[in-house]
């Protein structure tokens, strides 16, 4: 009866449901059932429900475990599993977890042995699932069904079943799908039985710091962990660290962006980044940081154990008095070679002090991104000078700024000069058509500029004209963006 009610989405009974699966209303009975008065218009009649849909549900599970004849489970299970509005769910769960042994063992003491052939049956389905699921995650829908299986794997508690079905895992990802608290226990155990998991993608999860907390011992396995829009604020972070300060932490790539960050982690995020040994890219953008909180984590960046290769800090109100203590990082750490503070507020001063230390033979500076950060003239010939002693530089973002034609000498001089620039923007400044010759002369002997973005100035017709006959140098690959005012 508590399974055709689940199937029907049936949770009042009458006397009539009783009596078609032989049961009376007794004293026994009224320990699983409410009696409830129903009143209409002629009478009153008395109707029966379960105290909690759960209770139903649970009974529903039960009851398949003492039925004598199990030949029908394996169809129960799988038609139930088909269906898309979620009503079994919490059965099926159930079905799962009284599979175990040790949730079995109580039970069995006044209900009698269960029926061994539907626990093998039972533990199939479930392996089953899981196989089926484990590499379907690129849809919502799939990854939905790969977390419910993963709900059947905890309720199992059978180690051996999730080692042989997600044990040799390496990536997984519930990326834009909601987690409750509950669903990060589920998925620490899993991973906690995983021994190769490399990938573990929560982007847009809204685990919060509740979510992280059931998550915290097992986050240290992951090779790569993206929280990226989770919303674990600045509690979230601390207990994060602790994961980065285990000695068996294997985190290289951890994103952070995006989530309500403040001064006040970053001390125990500096702390962590001091010990930890594993800890190569870095995402903080984004965020709410501020000059107190780089300033903090620029004591650890300058530690010299620091393996931090990219660091991202767009957009994290930063101006220039943060400036000097990124600068003293830079003249210091050793690996650090892709640096993001676009979308801030250096400002020229800021940009010159970073150019102090961007001229030390130790800084080996790959990427450096500076879109949108109040630039004008006045900084560009100590930042491209600067930027001329590094051959390592590839990629330099200068978009959104407000350099002109006075700035382009210098800029030109880095062209020539880096043989290994890749690409460089300039978009979205005020440059014009009286530069366009000095830039075409640059373009012509440069060989290793692959990408050049020029859009959102007025460069004018004749100056695209003559950077046009510039690229038309055979030994060029320069795909150039012009698209002006």
């Amino acid at each position: 009866m508590a399974y055709t009610g689940i199937s029907m989405k049936k949770i009042v009974f009458r006397d009539a449901d009783l009596i078609e699966y032989n049961l009376q209303p007794s004293q026994f009975l009224s320990g699983f059932l409410m009696e409830l008065l129903e009143r209409d218009v002629s009478a009153q009649s008395v109707v029966y429900t379960f105290p909690h849909l759960t209770i139903q549900e649970f009974v529903a599970a039960l009851t398949q475990f003492l039925t004598p004849d199990p030949g029908e489970i394996g169809k129960l299970l799988r038609e139930a599993h088909s269906e898309e509005d979620g009503r079994f769910e919490t059965f099926l769960r159930f079905v799962a977890g009284l599979s175990s042994p040790q949730s079995a063992r109580p039970l069995q003491e006044f209900l009698g042995l269960f029926l061994h052939q539907t626990t093998c049956r039972v533990i199939d389905w479930v392996k089953e699932k899981v196989e089926g699921q484990i590499g379907d995650t690129k849809t919502e829908t799939g990854k939905r069904k790969l977390l419910n299986t993963f709900h059947y794997l905890f309720e199992s508690q059978n180690k051996a079943l999730a080692r042989n079905t997600v044990g040799s895992v390496e990536t997984l990802s519930f990326s834009r799908l909601r987690l409750t608290p509950i669903d990060c226990a589920v998925l620490s155990h899993v991973i906690g039985l995983c021994d190769t998991i490399k990938h573990l993608d929560l982007w847009q999860c809204y685990i919060q710091c509740e979510g992280l907390r059931r998550l915290g011992s097992v986050l240290h396995k992951c090779q790569e962990l993206s929280l990226c829009s989770s919303e674990v604020g600045d509690s979230g972070v601390k207990l994060l660290s602790v994961a980065l300060r285990n000695p068996e932490c294997k985190i290289q790539k951890l994103d952070l962006c995006d989530n309500t960050l403040t001064n006040s982690c970053a001390e125990d995020l500096a702390s962590a980044l001091s010990t930890n040994r594993s800890l190569i890219d870095l995402n903080l953008g984004v965020n709410k940081l501020g000059d107190s909180g780089v300033k903090l984590l620029s004591v650890a960046l300058r530690n010299p154990d620091c393996k931090i290769q990219k660091l991202h800090l767009h957009d994290n109100d930063l101006s220039d008095p943060c400036a000097k203590d990124l600068a003293s990082a830079l003249s210091t750490n050793r690996s650090l070679i892709d640096l993001n503070l676009s979308l801030n507020n250096l400002g020229d001063s800021g940009v010159k002090l970073l150019s102090v230390a961007l001229r030390n033979p130790d800084c080996k500076i790959q990427k450096l991104h500076l879109y949108e950060n109040a630039l004008t003239d006045s900084c560009a010939q100590d930042l491209a000078s600067a930027l001329c002693t590094k051959q390592s530089l590839r990629i330099l973002n200068l978009g959104t700024n407000s350099f002109t034609d006075q700035s382009v000498p210098a800029l030109r001089n880095l062209i020539l000069t880096c043989r290994n620039l890749e690409w460089i923007s300039l978009n979205v400044n005020d440059l014009s058509e009286s530069c366009a010759e000095d830039l075409a002369s640059a373009l012509s002997t440069n060989r290793s500029l692959i990408d050049l973005d020029l859009s959102l100035n007025k460069l004018g017709d004749s100056g695209v004209k003559l950077l046009s006959v510039a690229l038309r140098n055979p030994d060029l690959s320069i795909k150039m963006h012009v698209g002006h005012w």
